[in-house]
Parts: structure tokens; C-alpha cells; sequence
């Protein structure tokens, strides 16, 4: 069975940027390069004293991202979330505890991408994760009553959460990682369509075998009108084959582009998702009210195998091009997300821990960004379009791209000043077609 993406519990510091201001990226795993099959896996020493970098804005106190640390089985999936909050550097670097949201709330997404008022009429939209969050339901009640938004429930008919067998129950084991994960798609779902139903399909691992078994459920869930997948990992030869698992006539399914830059991540190279790439989001003084750049840390990118679709007529890739289209991810535009996971129980310095990124799970509010949060939104607006049952590519938003917000600056990395890796209005790699303007374009 093939590698996939990041995996380990390996601490690794690099920095950010993220307009004037620093940023440290501590991610709780081990680096696989992306973009290039057989990538060789990277192994930093473990290192429990991460060092904080001054941001030029905040005086006294540092931005820290930490990647999401989701467990990995053999094949190595990623999750594609970081955690961005504020701390001190003050005395043993104490954090700032996060008991209230900070970042970007379910109005700002809908205001930013011209979504209020615009109803799904109940369609439903699935997110795809591996391992079992126990607090889902729960800390989603939280988000939604924070945000206004109706209640979204089992017991109401609104939130299910089902094995990848479709089952309720067993359920897998439960990992902090990927419940932080959880967390954040519920989130975004609900933040872009407030009256979606929610299923939740947790695969008993991140091995390829239950991930596309949940796939594949999710998939054919009765109401399932789109899927959102916020992981992925290196292409290999065996994608053309393994494709199939994400070609489901009728319903719109998303994958995240990923969150190292330049380079390209399967599932979202397959020709039957909907790539989505990230943007630094920005309220500003213009008619939109808000302003975009392609994120540094999205992926994107020309595949090694993947042929090239029908649809896609960009000329600097001979085969499949990443990304589709986009929505914010850079964590210093982050997004406020609930979630109380973790595998402290009542240690005394939990919170500290956490924060500090040596626990992995969380204790409440977070800021988040990462693709993770652009496919559940991308994914939402293809359920408010109504429009999914001739769907099982991304053809139809490049047939029809006037309801999308052009993203005409910003960088993911160095490819000669191509537009594989800027952006520059059009058709960009870190940005895609560009982002959602209301549901028009989906």
C-alpha cells in the first residue's frame, strides 16, 4: 500500500508568511514532499520547546500554527488544517487561553461569498474523515448556537454520524487529531449553508481500503448531494485506478489542494473532484466589501499522472491541473471553530499543554485555517446551486464562471513565475477559476 501525506508525531518548525508578520508553523508530524511520486519521508527529531516568532503587528506576543496532528495508518493520509492563535512570550510563554472565538464567524463566510439568504432546501451535504470524534455533535451545537444558525441534530434528523459502512455504530476509535478536523467541516458546512443536513462518515482508519470504503458510502447516502474530503496526500501511479472511488454521478464531491505550497496532493488531482485551493480573506473598502490573494500555503500544480480533462484548456500543464476554484485558508485569515476533544482527562496544566501544542485535541474556541476549510465551504455552495445531478466533475464550473470572485495576486511557491503557482487573475493553480460569488457558477 502507497504513502500518503504526513504522518508521525515529530515536531518540525518552519516559518511563515503572512503579509509583514512571522509566523511559526509547528506541525505535529513528519514532512512528505508533495507534488512527486515516491517522495522520500523526512524524520526531524522530536522537539518539545517550540521557539515563537515576534509578528511585526503584535507587539510583545507571536502567531503560532499548529498542522492538525491526525493519526496516520498506512497509507499515510493528511488532514489539511492548521490551528493559528495568539500567544505571549511573556514568563514560561503562557498561553492566552481561547474562551471566546476569535477569526472569522458563519457571517462573514456567507457575507463574503454572497451566500445569505440562499437556501439549500434541506440537501445534505457529507463529510468524509477517518477515526471517530465522540464530541461532533455536541460541540457542533455550540458553533451553531454561537452563530444563530437552527439547531442541526440527530434527534431532529438534521446530523448523522455513521461508520464507513454506513452503520451508526461501531464507530472508530477516537483520535484528537482528526476530531479537530471533524470540528472544522461541521463548521463550515454550517457557516455556508445553514439549513444543510450534516452526515458525518468516519473511516476506522486513514488507510486507503476505509477511506474509500467511506467514500463510496457517503457517496450513496439517500439526500447526499456533495462530499467534502479535507485530506490527501502524494500522487502515485495508482491514482488512475483508485479514481474510481470518487466518480459518483449526481453528486459533487470536493477535495482540499493542500496546505505546503506548491505541489500537487491526490484526491484532488482526480478528474471527478472539485480541487480546492485557498485564499488569505481581508474585509476591505470596495463594493464586495472583502478582498482575496492566493494563500502560500495552498497547494496546487500540474499532476504526474492524472490525464487532462476536456474541461480544463490551461496550456502551461499537459495533464490535470490543481487547483479548481478556492476559498480562505491562510489561519492568519483564520475561522473560528468549536471543538473540546482532547487526551488531557484532568491534568492540570491542559489547556497550557494544548495551546502549546504538546497535547494534541483542543479545549474550545479555535482559530483555523488550512484547505480543510475551503472544501466543506466549496462543497456547501454546490448544495445551496441545487444543481448536482449532472455533476461528477468540475466541467460545469468551467463552463460557467461569472459567479466567481477573480483572484489576481499572491503566490504558493517558485515555478518561474508561472501561473501554476501565482495568481493572476483567470485561471491561477493556487486559486483555481477563483472563488465562490452566491452559488451561481455550481
Amino acid at each position: 500500500m502507497r504513502g500518503r501525506g504526513l504522518v508521525g508525531a515529530h515536531v518540525v518548525r518552519r516559518l511563515l508568511t503572512a503579509g509583514a508578520a512571522a509566523a511559526v508553523t509547528v506541525a505535529l508530524a513528519t514532512t512528505v514532499a508533495s507534488g512527486s511520486a515516491g517522495a522520500a519521508t523526512s524524520d526531524v527529531p522530536p522537539d518539545l520547546t517550540p521557539a515563537l516568532t515576534p509578528a511585526a503587528d503584535q507587539g510583545i506576543s507571536g502567531l503560532l500554527s499548529l498542522a492538525f496532528p491526525c493519526a496516520s495508518g498506512s497509507a499515510q493520509v493528511k488532514c489539511q488544517g492548521e490551528v493559528r492563535a495568539q500567544r505571549t512570550i511573556v514568563g514560561l510563554l503562557a498561553p492566552l487561553l481561547m474562551s471566546s472565538p476569535t477569526g472569522y464567524q458563519a457571517a462573514d463566510i456567507r457575507s463574503a461569498y454572497n451566500l445569505n439568504g440562499i437556501p439549500s432546501g434541506g440537501k445534505t451535504v457529507a463529510i468524509v474523515d477517518a477515526y471517530d470524534d465522540p464530541n461532533a455533535e455536541a460541540d457542533l451545537a455550540v458553533y451553531r448556537s454561537h452563530n444563530n444558525l437552527p439547531a442541526c441534530t440527530t434527534a431532529n434528523g438534521c446530523f448523522k454520524k455513521l461508520n464507513d459502512k454506513g452503520a451508526k455504530s461501531p464507530l472508530p476509535t477516537a483520535d484528537a487529531g482528526w476530531a479537530m478536523e471533524e470540528s472544522l467541516d461541521l463548521d463550515m458546512v454550517s457557516a455556508a449553508c445553514a439549513d444543510c443536513k450534516i452526515d458525518l462518515v468516519e473511516a476506522s482508519t486513514a488507510d486507503n481500503p476505509p477511506m474509500f470504503a467511506a467514500e463510496d458510502t457517503a457517496a450513496k447516502l439517500p439526500g447526499v448531494v456533495a462530499v467534502s474530503n479535507s485530506w490527501g496526500g502524494p500522487e502515485a501511479p495508482t491514482d488512475t485506478t483508485d479514481d474510481a472511488h470518487f466518480n459518483h454521478h449526481g453528486v459533487a464531491i470536493t477535495a482540499s489542494s493542500g496546505d505546503s505550497g506548491y505541489g500537487v496532493l491526490w484526491p484532488a488531482s482526480s478528474p471527478y473532484v472539485t480541487a480546492v485551493g485557498g485564499t488569505s480573506l481581508k474585509k476591505a473598502a470596495n463594493s464586495r466589501g472583502w478582498s482575496e490573494t492566493a494563500w502560500s500555503g495552498a497547494g496546487s500544480g500540474c499532476s504526474a499522472f492524472e490525464p487532462k480533462p476536456a474541461w480544463q484548456t490551461d496550456t502551461g500543464c499537459a495533464k490535470r491541473t490543481v487547483a479548481d476554484v478556492s476559498a480562505v485558508a491562510d489561519p492568519a485569515t483564520g475561522l473560528a471553530v468549536y471543538d473540546t476533544y482532547n487526551t488531557c482527562g484532568s491534568y492540570t496544566l491542559c489547556d497550557a499543554l494544548i495551546q502549546l501544542g504538546l497535547l494534541p485535541g483542543s479545549d474550545g474556541w479555535l482559530e483555523v485555517g488550512g484547505t480543510s476549510a475551503a472544501s466543506p465551504i466549496v462543497a456547501s455552495v454546490y448544495a445551496l446551486a441545487g444543481n448536482t445531478a449532472s455533476i461528477n466533475d468540475a466541467s460545469h464550473v468551467y463552463s460557467h464562471t461569472g459567479s466567481l470572485n477573480d483572484v489576481k495576486s499572491g503566490s504558493n511557491g517558485s515555478c518561474s513565475g508561472s501561473y501554476l503557482c501565482t495568481a493572476v487573475g483567470g485561471y491561477s493553480g493556487p486559486s483555481g477559476l477563483g472563488t465562490p460569488n452566491g452559488p451561481g457558477s455550481f
